[in-house]
């Protein structure tokens, strides 16, 4: 890329209005989330009783294993591991 269109993107990107604030909270905990997700599955692939719980009542073993059973975190696993079944 030349210099002037790095600078002119740059112009343009500076004139964008400021990302909204639950974008900005989204993308910062994004990365705890997928680390989290990628935990419970790596532990249902290990453990088949784990897994099975998981499939029989997700939210109430999730709680009881400590995790916080928000919505977004529940919808993807239950997409997860529905694929399996």
């Amino acid at each position: 890329m030349s210099a002037f269109n790095e600078d002119r993107l740059a112009e343009l990107i500076g004139a964008l209005p400021p990302a909204p604030e639950a974008w900005v909270r989204a993308a910062q905990e994004l990365p705890l989330a997928r680390s989290e997700f990628d935990g419970i599955v790596a532990r249902a692939e290990a453990d088949a009783e784990f897994r099975q719980a998981l499939i029989a009542d997700l939210e109430a073993t999730l709680a009881q294993e400590g995790y916080e059973p928000e919505r977004p975190l529940i919808d993807a696993l239950r997409r997860r591991f529905s694929a399996d079944s």
